[in-house]
């Protein structure tokens, strides 16, 4: 398998650190640009937005840096048909949309999953790499992408996974571990059964597996960093720690829930989209425990939930945000991305 420094050569990039793609609007194109600039991978997580904001973002993150930077989708998981009676959720939202001071919620409709639309415009911008997860793109996808010269990453929380990435053919396998922040990117098997550690999942895929792994969940600082290399993975990829530098975009309130935290108090709830994701518990978290069953699948409630999240973000109140954060939020630091690069580097080389 190839080593690190081969890997690196094959990004292009200085240090092994990339930024966790931090879907849903932290990710902004000066992050992004801010950290490829600086060293390290930079991250556009695009899987929530429409196919012309995608190609705005890219051209802009052109715009700041002649550096690679990749490019992350959401390629599974998505229920066109999904359906599922919404009457117990809307009652439990239209009590909270009254304080929110927003119109009552209306049931969510199934729409057509957004990843092929997506996807192409992916393909006509050509950036230099690609991520995925919630599942595989389909093999004329991924044929498409690599004749397009495009570097696939695919996200396993298993090493099951990992093989049917390696059989699909991606160039490198980002190994979620349970302590890692937001979405779950289990696609083959519950998602209980992939609530593995990092530092043993990456050792697993790495046996199991002849490409370069990055590590992924609960990876704040440089020693981190060092010791995810140490146990086989070529490169680290950080969300967290990337969510309260300057240039994200996250909600100030979700940035000072996490700088604030004076323990790991995590959770995995499927609250906010109906897919299990690690976030600090909250009010709205609170509210739907014991009633789980109200809960609708991924997308449905994703979408339901999303006018409390946007006017939870617009008011500044952390009750009814997704707080997503790893495990070890406590030890985040806010800084500019460059500066916390620039950091992690440091500290590798004092480890």
């Amino acid at each position: 398998m190839p080593g690190p420094s081969e890997f690196l050569k094959r990004l292009n990039i200085a240090y092994p650190i990339i930024q966790g793609p931090l879907g849903g609007g932290p990710s902004t194109p000066e992050l992004v640009a801010a950290v490829s600039n600086a060293g390290g991978l930079g991250s556009l997580g695009a899987a929530y937005s429409t196919p012309d904001q995608i190609a705005n973002d890219i051209a802009r993150v052109r715009s700041l840096t002649s550096k690679p930077f990749q490019v992350n989708l959401f390629a599974g998981g998505w229920d066109a048909k999904a359906y599922a009676d919404a009457g117990a959720m809307l009652e439990i939202l239209a009590e909270i949309h009254h304080t929110l001071g927003i119109p009552p919620p209306t049931p969510p409709l199934p729409k057509p999953d957004p990843f092929p639309d997506q996807l192409e415009v992916v393909l006509a911008a050509r950036p230099p790499n690609f991520s995925f997860t919630f599942g595989i793109p389909s093999p004329d996808a991924m044929t498409r992408l690599k004749q397009r010269g495009i570097l696939i990453i695919g996200t396993a929380t298993t090493v099951a996974e990992a093989k049917l990435l390696k059989e699909a053919g991606v160039d490198a396998v980002a190994a979620q571990g349970a302590q890692s922040a937001a979405h779950r990117g289990t696609f083959a098997g519950p998602f209980e059964s992939s609530m593995i550690r990092t530092s043993d999942l990456v050792s697993g895929i790495v046996a199991a597996v002849d490409l370069p792994v990055i590590a992924a969940g609960g990876i704040m600082d440089g020693r981190d960093i060092v010791a995810s290399i140490e146990a086989g993975a070529s490169a680290a990829m950080l969300g967290t720690a990337f969510l309260v530098t300057d240039e994200s975009a996250a909600p100030q309130a979700h940035k000072q829930a996490i700088l604030s935290a004076d323990r790991d108090n995590t959770v995995i709830t499927g609250a906010f989209s109906g897919r299990p994701a690690r976030g600090m518990p909250n009010k709205f978290i609170r509210t739907l425990l014991g009633r789980e069953n109200a809960i609708l699948p991924y997308p449905l409630q994703n979408a339901l939930t999303r006018a409390m999240r946007t006017a939870a973000a617009q008011q500044s109140n952390p009750d009814f945000l997704s707080l997503w954060a790893g495990q070890e939020l406590t030890r985040a630091r806010s800084m500019p991305a460059a500066a916390l690069v620039n950091a992690l580097a440091a500290e590798m080389q004092s480890r």
